[in-house]
């Protein structure tokens, strides 16, 4: 309930780095995680749309926000209220920090029925 997951992808989406209740919660080691695409984790649910409104905000150099289902190693899934910020690591190269928390139920209903909807 009070899990704050962070990840750190590089301009291509590969993980740079996972936080330990990131690795607890989609079921990777941290070693299975980093060098990999962070797909590796979508739910094959989640629309189109919404990862591509996703990127072309980050793209924008804005902070994009939305709820987002996500699978784990074991093929289980969990929903989060993600928030991802663009930045410039120290050798001025794009990446993206990803923080997640518990969505609230009202929301994530309301993303549900939307996300149903789209394609």
């Amino acid at each position: 309930d009070d899990a704050f997951l962070v990840s750190e992808t590089n301009a291509k989406g590969t993980i740079i780095f996972a936080n330990e209740q990131f690795c607890e919660v989609s079921e990777y080691e941290l070693e299975e995680l980093v060098g990999n695409p962070h797909n590796i984790i979508r739910h094959n649910e989640m629309p189109r749309a919404a990862f591509e409104d996703l990127w072309a905000t980050v793209n924008k150099g804005e902070v994009w926000q939305g709820y987002v289902k996500n699978k784990t190693k074991s093929n289980g899934y969990y929903w989060v209220y993600a928030t991802i910020y663009p930045y410039k690591n120290e050798k001025n190269e794009q990446c993206y920090m990803s923080i997640r928390r518990k969505p609230r139920r009202d929301g994530l209903n309301k993303a549900i029925e939307l996300y149903k909807t789209l394609s």
